[in-house]
């Protein structure tokens, strides 16, 4: 559909200090002009160390299997663990080490990537579990700080514009570099800058490192933008089309396209997005007759299958726009009232206005509460909270549009998505919507803050911030089931090439010990005993932090001999088959924490259906999370277990003497 261009005139973008001056030929950025289309230039290129970051090492045999009994003693009685042990010994030494050694010579082979990335990748991608609900997290920003920009189509545009200027950032390698600095005033330094910039990008790794300066790997920014999940029979695949310069914009169930950068990068203006953003809300009044988007909450066989059926039907294009858009914006009619309802909407919303396979999609209430939902097999949360927080930044520091600003006049059209619809893909959406919405009836969610304490009391106790909240869920749970469960806290291993994620194992001896002192035996202990438990947690989870940070937990060694195993159609070694393999596998309490000043909450389904999904973040000075499960009963209960051990690892902190149950 053609889009006539708008006439600006020259008086309104000069009050309005955006992009090109009239009569600017197309395509060339005036320097003054520059910023409006970038959220930084970077000294440093965006992708300068990748050639040098180091490789994720593999672990010693001997040491992942220490730390995989080391996880499994606390969660099995003294017979089961004697089985264990004996089972894990005999895969050490024996088949284990042939597997190993494969392992490393296959490693060897494939230096441009991680042992873990493939095998990984291909476990989300062959999960034929719905994504929505399983594996599809959420997070939520903060508010404006200016409440004047909560109007839903003025912070839409802003988002929107800032996310285009992040974008084209990272295409143009101005996109500062992720680091982790042992010394953030080596992030400001000129010296330090320009003389990484210097160094050839094989060497730039070692030049940071020699000022305690730590690169971390970018490779999955390039599945940020214009990126979809596409289901197949047996394995989904990743589509990207780099070139594509159109926002896909859902409301109410339908589809739109329009272009929003033109062929040099350049931003349309502000005000042409917001024109666009109004008509499609003005336009989207009712659902649709058939709500498409509900397939993609679907069975991922039966969503690949039902996708052939859509293309058969001459719908191959729509689909592909939908695809390969920069990013899906969903506009919803609804408005949050707490933050457990927040959370239902940013998770799953009512499946009709979400395209849940687009890497991630922005999604706007009406009163301007903002959030993003993202598909989780191309990436974890280092890079989309990297996105977050630099969206955020810019766009409440240098909001593109100015809610007071006289309103500017577009002759604008944007493409709406129509589908041709048979009476197969018909009866698929009513089963997808009745299915959808059972679930959604028995998802449940709760909100819960913890004001007494936070991050600095806890440091302030030569403590563990993420160690102490760890410990109270581990009590927590030991309260509420008299015995500690298969947890999982998430931690990046974005240090090395192409790393993903290992596991950190909270429930360990010492939280065991710690547990039982303070319910079985309550009482017994002296104020000092119990304290100095609480620093054995604490010291011991750093350990297991530290550890899995360096690419040295024991999960993702032994899942990689396993896959390889299978690529290999060999036996299934004993390990796999032990119970307690499986057990420590079916992960009950699910975590993780994405700290952030741009980010309010986040959260993400239990990943089996008897568990606990735990998004939490240790604020300064309060606690704060999102817990989900699929039984009410059970998540009330823990709330109130939570609550409980928590402030009696404040009275303990406080010198006070533990009350009786």
């Amino acid at each position: 559909m053609h889009r006539a261009r708008p006439h600006w005139g020259a008086a309104t973008l000069r009050s309005r200090g955006y992009w090109r001056t009239v009569g600017q030929p197309e395509g060339i950025v005036s320097e003054q002009d520059t910023d409006h289309h970038f959220v930084h230039r970077s000294t440093i290129p965006t992708m300068h160390f990748q050639p040098s970051l180091p490789r994720l090492p593999i672990p010693k045999l001997e040491d992942t299997i220490k730390r995989y009994l080391a996880a499994q003693k606390p969660l099995l009685n003294y017979e089961q663990y004697r089985y264990t042990k004996k089972i894990a010994r005999e895969f050490e030494a024996g088949e284990g080490k042939l597997i190993h050694r494969d392992l490393l010579e296959h490693d060897k082979l494939n230096k441009h990537t991680s042992y873990i990335s493939a095998p990984w990748s291909d476990m989300y991608l062959s999960a034929r579990e719905p994504i929505v609900f399983n594996y599809n997290p959420f997070i939520t920003l903060n508010p404006d700080p200016n409440p004047r920009y909560s109007n839903q189509i003025v912070r839409a545009t802003n988002l929107v514009v800032s996310s285009l200027k992040f974008l084209n950032s990272l295409k143009n390698d101005y996109l500062r570099p992720d680091i982790y600095y042992v010394n953030r005033r080596w992030g400001q330094s000129k010296v330090f800058k320009h003389f990484i910039r210097m160094l050839p990008p094989t060497l730039s790794w070692y030049g940071a490192y020699l000022v305690n300066a730590y690169p971390l790997d970018m490779s999955q920014y390039k599945s940020l933008f214009n990126s979809t999940r596409i289901p197949n029979l047996s394995k989904d695949s990743l589509f990207t089309d780099e070139f594509a310069r159109h926002l896909l914009v859902m409301r109410n169930g339908h589809f739109y396209v329009f272009e929003v950068l033109d062929p040099f990068g350049n931003i349309l203006h502000p005000s042409e997005i917001q024109a666009h953003l109004t008509q499609i809300i003005h336009d989207a009044d009712r659902l649709p007759g058939f709500e498409l988007s509900l397939l993609t909450t679907e069975e991922r066989n039966t969503w690949a299958t039902l996708r052939q059926e859509l293309v058969l039907k001459g719908n191959e294009e729509n689909l592909k726009k939908i695809d390969s858009a920069v990013f899906c914006l969903c506009l919803d009619n609804t408005s949050p009232k707490n933050e457990t309802e927040l959370a239902h909407c940013f998770l799953h919303g009512y499946g009709f206005n979400r395209w849940f396979d687009k890497s991630f999609s922005l999604i706007v209430t009406s009163d301007g509460t903002a959030g993003i939902n993202f598909e989780h097999s191309w990436g974890d949360g280092v890079a989309i909270l990297r996105f977050i927080n630099e969206v955020y930044r810019d766009s409440t520091e240098h909001p593109a549009l100015v809610p007071e600003a006289s309103p500017a006049f577009f002759v604008t059209s944007f493409d709406k998505l129509e589908f041709n619809l048979g009476r197969t893909i018909t009866s698929a959406i009513n089963a997808a919507r009745i299915k959808f919405n059972e679930k959604r009836e028995r998802f449940c969610v709760r909100s819960f803050r913890y004001e007494q304490f936070g991050k600095q009391f806890a440091m302030n106790q030569n403590l563990s911030p993420d160690a102490v909240f760890q410990l109270a869920c581990q009590m927590a749970i030991y309260r509420q089931y008299r015995k500690l469960v298969p947890s999982y806290e998430a931690c990046s291993t974005a240090a090395f090439k192409h790393g993903r994620t290992e596991t950190i194992r909270p429930t360990s001896v010492y939280t065991k010990k710690c547990a039982t002192a303070f319910f079985d035996e309550r009482g017994k202990y002296s104020i000092e005993d119990m304290r100095n438990m609480i620093d054995e947690c604490s010291r011991y989870h750093k350990r297991l932090q530290l550890e899995a940070t360096l690419g040295q937990g024991f999960d993702r060694h032994l899942f990689a001999l396993k896959y390889l195993v299978q690529r290999r159609g060999g036996r299934i070694p004993d390990i796999y088959n032990d119970p307690a393999y499986k057990n420590i596998n079916h992960i009950i309490v699910s975590t993780s924490t994405l700290g952030s000043p741009a980010v309010h909450y986040g959260g993400f389904g239990p990943v089996v259906p008897d568990g606990f999904g735990v998004g939490y973040n240790v604020f300064d000075t309060w606690i704060g999370c999102i817990i989900t499960n699929y039984s009410e009963e059970d998540l009330e209960e823990l709330l109130k277990n939570l609550e409980y051990t928590l402030n009696d690892i404040f009275d303990i902190l406080e010198g006070r003497k533990l009350q009786q149950c």
